[in-house]
């Protein structure tokens, strides 16, 4: 069990163990729901490019090095080992205790990854290209594929559970939290490059940020769980456009668009049985899939649709689109 204490872990560490304690009884429900599942394209794949956030904090090469070490986990996103770097030690440029040599200020964990030593020990070998013979925690290459591994080995492989991993890395809540917040960030999503500045673009690209997040009847909680109007309504306060809560009444606030109508990214796609029996929204990708929360035991996703109107989706039909802040 590696316990990754570096400065950010120890400054307040007290306080934020305290608040760890009020939201384990709800990490521990949603791991044993599999949270984690699929939350691998919330954060972006291997092939995802880096944002500019990214290429700011994280040197050149360590970079490469995230990014290539995810690769040998499938379902592990690059943007997760750099997250859990940048936290650790600043992607290896701290020069706290335990970064280049000796123990951190815990006495606990060494190195850029900040491993104990029987931790690195155990997922050390084999010798990744480029890396230190014997391995060593404070070579960078080494610790970065170790923890790679590690993080295979308790739920990121193929996108299973990556809660469970990162919090198995480092046991809190707000570790988790901090790990996927900043992973976020790291990331180009679709609507970054395709639609960048619109209201439409702005949710969207939040929204497929969200991509794993458990759904939850009447969720509107980032990283716990959004039903289908919760995400809407979140995406678009992002955008500066206040949404109402339920379906029904965000296909009333319109503008609704003619039918036929070319559909944008971060449009609102709705379905039900009829324009007065709205049950289901969500945020436009590309015209035919849709980002939407879909029900109880599905992680938010994206899906594929129809859109001529009154074509079937999953027993109800396909209304109609609005686009939220067109004049």
């Amino acid at each position: 069990m590696s316990i990754a204490l570096d400065e950010t872990a120890t400054s307040g560490f007290a306080s934020k163990l305290t608040a760890a304690a009020g939201g384990l009884v709800l990490l521990v429900a949603l791991l044993a729901a599999g949270a984690g599942a699929g939350i691998a394209s919330l954060l972006g794949g291997g092939d995802t490019a880096p944002s500019a956030s990214a290429t700011t904090a994280i040197p050149p090469a360590m970079l490469a090095l995230y990014q290539q070490a995810a690769t040998t986990c499938p379902g592990l996103p690059w943007t997760v080992l750099a997250a859990i770097g940048t936290i650790e030690s600043d992607n290896g440029q701290s020069t706290l205790p335990g970064v280049q040599a000796g123990l951190n200020f815990a006495g606990v964990a060494m190195g850029p990854m900040q491993f104990e030593p029987a931790t690195f020990a155990a997922y050390g070998e084999p010798v990744p290209p480029g890396g230190a013979n014997p391995p060593s925690p404070y070579d960078p290459v080494d610790a970065v594929y170790a923890a790679a591994r590690m993080l295979c080995a308790n739920g990121a492989a193929n996108g299973a559970n990556l809660n469970q991993a990162i919090f198995d890395y480092n046991h809190a809540t707000w570790y988790v939290s901090e790990v996927l917040s900043l992973a976020q960030t790291y990331g180009q999503t679709q609507a970054q490059t395709v639609a960048t500045g619109t209201a439409g673009g702005i949710a969207l690209d939040w929204a497929l940020a969200q991509v794993g997040t458990p759904y939850i009847w009447s969720g509107e909680t980032p990283g716990v769980g959004f039903d289908c109007s919760g995400l809407v309504q979140a995406a678009y306060k992002v955008a500066g456009i206040s949404l109402p809560r339920v379906a029904q009444d965000q296909y009333d606030a319109g503008p609704q668009l003619p039918a036929g109508t070319p559909l944008g990214p971060g449009d609102l796609v709705f379905f039900g049985g009829g324009p007065q029996s709205i049950d289901h929204v969500g945020l436009v990708v590309t015209p035919g899939v849709m980002v939407d929360a879909p029900y109880t035991g599905a992680n938010v996703r994206e899906d594929t649709f129809s859109t001529t109107i009154d074509s079937d989706f999953g027993g109800m039909v396909y209304v109609g689109a609005t686009r939220p802040g067109a004049s």
